[in-house]
């Protein structure tokens, strides 16, 4: 009984984990892949020495990882791609940290990694704990 309440408590946690890191993704998705540079570099001042393609291709690599925690565990279609898209987040997040790292602007690398963990821990989750068995 106490490993069935267990497994339904992580299975809730990783759901709470990924709705939440996929409205944060989505928006800061939309926000690079579709906002004029200038009213991005009003919030993202590292935005203005960047190529347009590069925001661009982060924003739209943002809006799909999302999209991935979310659909295709809850459509149950393929939900192993759930794992491969908190993956990828997480691999977004480490090479955030150290582009931020580079330009040295430390104040949001602890963001980073906050984000980076959560995204590990519905990778780990998803495929170890609690997985979703497709239709």
């Amino acid at each position: 009984m106490a490993n069935q309440k267990n497994n339904k408590a992580i299975h809730i946690s990783l759901w709470i984990a990924q709705v939440l890191l996929a409205v944060m993704f989505i928006m800061a998705g939309l926000m690079k892949a579709t906002q004029p540079i200038e009213a991005l570099a009003e919030s993202l001042p590292w935005v203005s020495s960047t190529s347009l393609g590069l925001v661009r291709f982060i924003g739209v690599s943002e809006l799909l990882g999302g999209i991935g925690l979310i659909l295709p565990a809850l459509l149950r279609i393929k939900p192993f791609l759930t794992v491969w898209a908190a993956i990828g987040l997480a691999v977004v997040m480490v090479l955030a940290a150290i582009f931020h790292a580079s330009r040295g602007e430390f104040s949001g690398i602890g963001a980073n990694m906050v984000f980076m963990a959560i995204a590990l821990f519905v990778a780990w989750g998803r495929t170890k704990k609690a997985p979703i068995l497709a239709k």
